[in-house]
């Protein structure tokens, strides 16, 4: 049985993160949706991700999302800390992150980031925490995951700051409507999988600009009973 009627935007969009999680994966995970989705896919189908965390927890597990990437319990239950620099140049210089989880304020039809400033950056209307180790993840993780919610705002035809380019690999964007892929062959996104009781338009009215759909376009599975109340027993 599922609740098809009783879930909520975000919780589609973070079960749909985490089932991207494969078992046995490196994953580069931050706070938030990204952590969230880690903490329900290492409960349901993937219970031997190594999680990596920024702060240096490697093969942390939380039995709860983590309030920042210096929660103790990350360093309580990962396998063993090392030091911010052994994280880049180890682990995501040396190719060793199988998976990127991020999130950001605006996203282009390339899937580069900005979460530095909205607006002029000398004069900016909201300034953000800016880049982290975001752009270390995207050039080096094999893979990236996106989450984010869809609107215009968001999903903007020309960031306000490029904080982050794009991943030369395979990027993912998950957001509350539906699912984006980067095309193999031009590195647009294209929309691959709409939400159940979510239409083309109302996803193409969400975006800033010509949106591309895939001619293979599919309606993702919505949330099982067990996801659910995974996850909201984990919130």
């Amino acid at each position: 049985m599922n609740h098809a009627a009783e879930y909520t935007p975000d919780e589609i969009m973070t079960i749909a993160a985490a089932r991207k999680f494969r078992d046995r994966a490196t994953c580069f995970v931050g706070v938030g949706l990204p952590s969230i989705a880690a903490c329900l896919a290492r409960q349901l189908h993937a219970p031997d991700i190594v999680l990596v965390y920024e702060s240096g927890a490697i093969g942390a597990r939380p039995a709860k999302p983590p309030l920042s990437i210096a929660d103790e319990e990350l360093a309580e239950t990962a396998d063993f800390i090392v030091s911010v620099p052994e994280i880049f140049s180890y682990w995501l210089q040396g190719g060793r992150i199988d998976i990127g989880f991020l999130g950001a304020a605006q996203i282009d039809r390339f899937a580069n980031l900005n979460s530095t400033v909205i607006g002029r950056y000398d004069s900016p209307k909201v300034r953000m925490p800016g880049a982290g180790g975001a752009p270390q993840i995207t050039t080096g993780a094999r893979e990236i995951v996106v989450v984010l919610r869809q609107t215009t705002r968001s999903f903007v035809s020309e960031l306000d700051f490029l904080t982050t380019a794009r991943c030369k690999g395979p990027t993912t964007v998950i957001t509350d409507l539906g699912i984006l892929e980067t095309h193999p062959a031009t590195a647009e996104l294209t929309l691959t999988s709409r939400h159940p009781g979510i239409d083309v338009d109302q996803i193409r009215e969400a975006t800033a600009w010509p949106l591309k759909v895939s001619d293979s376009l599919r309606e993702t599975d919505p949330p099982t009973d067990l996801e659910l109340s995974t996850l909201r027993e984990l919130q």
